[in-house]
């Protein structure tokens, strides 16, 4: 990618956002019973600090970030970001999903001109930001193109800048390289190891890939499943960014390990079928 200035360098980004989740638990509530998804998920994370949380599927990643972004505030627990209550979306954390969600019938420079819908700017100051954050992520020159136009890789940067063009203090990643063939992914992972450092923001990670979270992050946050809670949490060094290291190879079988290890005190799954007979049974009965 090209070093062009970012709103960072300019001085108008905000910094990181301190974040802290304090007995974090969600439970779906369904007619034939509760499914514990989340418990007592305990987590601080530094202002700048790039967190990756990896876990198998059904884990509650997702649903964790969803708590973060305020998508939901059915839970039990505290998340804060810099000592405020999260309670709904705010222009304060930017998300990037899997799939890019950009709409189909606006350009790339109006997709990620909706994001500031909601920002106090002139009509110049906005186009001021679109394309700087378009120049950020390398789409320069293609402001006028539509999502279909573009490949799954440029998508997915126009989807982050869309993300970051409100210059979050949290940027909130949701498995935002799954759906790319392996070179765009490892392509899009070192150009977001570029962004991380020329902005300030902070960023959590939710990822399958150990690689990947290994490559991007400072920490990697373990979630073992049913119900999602951290069972480990590691520090990774610069040494670790080399995929040829040992230290690389030794992290990733540690954590590899852990998430194929049988959880010593995993809740049972709730067995839906059996609690219907039960019921039908009680009412046969009364």
């Amino acid at each position: 990618m090209s070093r062009i200035p970012s709103p960072a360098a300019s001085g108008t980004a905000a910094r990181g956002g301190a974040l802290s989740l304090s007995g974090v638990s969600k439970t779906h509530r369904l007619a034939d019973g509760d499914l514990e998804v989340l418990r007592a998920v305990n987590l601080s994370v530094a202002p700048g600090e790039f967190v990756a949380v990896v876990g198998a599927s059904g884990c509650g990643k997702s649903t964790l970030l969803r708590l973060i972004a305020g998508l939901d505030n059915d839970y039990a627990g505290e998340i804060r970001l810099d000592d405020a209550r999260i309670l709904s979306p705010s222009l304060d954390r930017g998300i990037v999903f899997q799939d890019h969600r950009l709409f189909p019938w606006m350009t790339v420079e109006q997709n990620v001109a909706v994001a500031l819908v909601k920002r106090r700017l002139n009509r110049g100051a906005k186009r001021k930001l679109v394309a700087e954050n378009l120049a950020l992520v390398g789409l320069t020159g293609f402001e006028r193109a539509y999502p279909h136009q573009l490949s799954g890789g440029m998508a997915q940067r126009a989807a982050i800048a869309r993300a970051l063009v409100n210059e979050p203090k949290v940027l909130l990643l949701d498995e935002p390289f799954g759906a790319l063939d392996a070179l765009t992914r490892l392509k899009l992972q070192e150009e977001l190891l570029a962004l991380r450092q020329r902005t300030n923001a902070t960023v959590v990670l939710v990822t399958h890939d150990v690689e990947e979270a290994l490559f991007l992050s400072d920490r990697v946050v373990v979630l073992q499943p049913r119900p999602g809670r951290v069972a480990e949490i590691i520090s990774v060094g610069e040494a670790a960014r080399d995929r040829a290291s040992p230290v690389f190879a030794r992290l990733r079988e540690q954590i590899l390990s852990g998430l194929t290890a049988a959880p010593a005190t995993a809740a049972s799954p709730i067995d839906l079928t059996r609690r219907r007979l039960d019921l039908r049974q009680a009412g046969a009965g009364s």
